[in-house]
């Protein structure tokens, strides 16, 4: 339909009583969907899709102007989706068909070639994780190292890494992906020693289990036994028919047992899990009020709709106005900063965490 000035007339006067400055104030109200209203680092952005495509960290730059954010934390895709000859039309999400993905080597590589084509005022304004590697390969922290030599001065850290994830566990090759397993623990060890922060998604239960968290034990386990590690939890647990009693207690537990724990509340925590109704908002706020220094907000918008990116965060709104003003800035801003910003070229110059000799302690 053709919106003409007639229209726009019928609406102000049969709509909203021919009030001019009503009108206004809805279409304001709109202009605030461009973007969340206060300004934010977004914590989880993929600039590739499932086939390894981009637009651009320069095309993401436009819209994140444009949506009140300044910075976000970026990263690719660990998997590739395979086009295989019996589909007419090539996928575009690892749910398109029921073909496989597996492992692609290449995706660090596009991440970092787009990094480098940026000036260095627009380098400042990112966080770029690695994040090709099969999580259950004990070599990873090799090919981990190899990387951050490659491209010296790229990368914050490592994300998003998949360990369990809903269907596509199933869909990649190679072994079901979990956290209690010895290639994890060099992995652990590895960001513990120089103290870089590590991106995962790690799946609370199963989808077809939501009468107790199945898989908390698998991550408790590593954790409890590296308490020096930054971990970051994608979706605070969350991911699609996914469903746990006493989430937000269980969360609770977990940031106050594990101080090296975050969460990024993205994808479908929001909508399915904090937004439910007033009591889970509530919820959710306080819990957020108590733990202001370990939560962020992200997108977890794809490569070719990143005009959705300030949509997305403006759904955010409701439950930022509900916060005190420095909670409000730390999970919007600062805490992604604290996180991601001081990791930069510590494995390229070998800057290792310094313990204090026994010696010294005994003073």
């Amino acid at each position: 339909m053709k919106i003409t000035q007639g229209i726009v007339e019928n609406i102000i006067q049969n709509e909203l009583n021919g009030d001019i400055h009503t009108f206004t104030h809805e279409l304001q109200k709109l202009d605030r969907l461009a973007g969340c209203k206060y300004e934010m680092v977004d914590a989880h952005v993929h600039i590739v899709d499932f086939n390894q495509k981009t637009t651009g960290l320069k095309n993401l730059l436009k819209y994140m102007d444009k949506s009140n954010i300044t910075s976000a934390v970026i990263f690719w895709m660990p998997v590739v989706k395979i086009w295989q000859e019996n589909e007419k039309q090539r996928p575009n999400y690892y749910l398109d068909d029921d073909n496989a993905c597996y492992y692609y080597s290449n995706t660090d590589a596009i991440v970092a070639r787009e990094y480098l084509s940026l000036t260095k005022q627009e380098q400042k304004r990112f966080f770029p994780l690695l994040c090709w590697f099969n999580a259950m390969d004990i070599n990873c922290v090799e090919h981990i190292i190899q990387t951050y030599k490659t491209f010296p001065g790229v990368f914050y850290g490592i994300g998003e890494v998949f360990y369990r994830h809903d269907d596509l566990t199933h869909m990649t090759y190679g072994e079901v992906p979990r956290m209690n397993t010895l290639a994890t623990k060099k992995l652990f060890e590895f960001i513990s020693e120089y103290d870089i922060p590590l991106c995962i998604h790690n799946n609370i239960t199963a989808p077809g289990i939501s009468d107790y968290p199945k898989f908390l034990h698998e991550m408790e386990t590593i954790i409890r036994e590296f308490p020096k590690a930054r971990v970051v939890l994608s979706h605070c647990w969350a991911s699609r028919r996914l469903r746990a009693p006493y989430y937000t207690k269980m969360i609770a537990r977990l940031l106050r047992e594990y101080p090296g724990l975050y969460v990024d509340l993205s994808w479908v925590i929001f909508d399915e899990i904090i937004s439910v109704n007033d009591v889970s908002m509530q919820e959710w706020v306080d819990l957020s009020e108590e733990f202001n220094d370990r939560i962020m907000i992200g997108s977890d918008v794809l490569w070719d709709a990143f005009e959705e990116i300030g949509v997305i965060n403006s759904r955010f709104n409701i439950f930022l106005d509900k916060l005190s003003p420095i909670s409000r800035k730390k999970i919007c801003v600062e805490n992604a900063i604290n996180v991601y910003a001081k990791s930069k070229n510590r494995v390229e110059k070998n800057k290792k965490r310094t313990y204090p000799k026994l010696a010294e302690l005994k003073k």
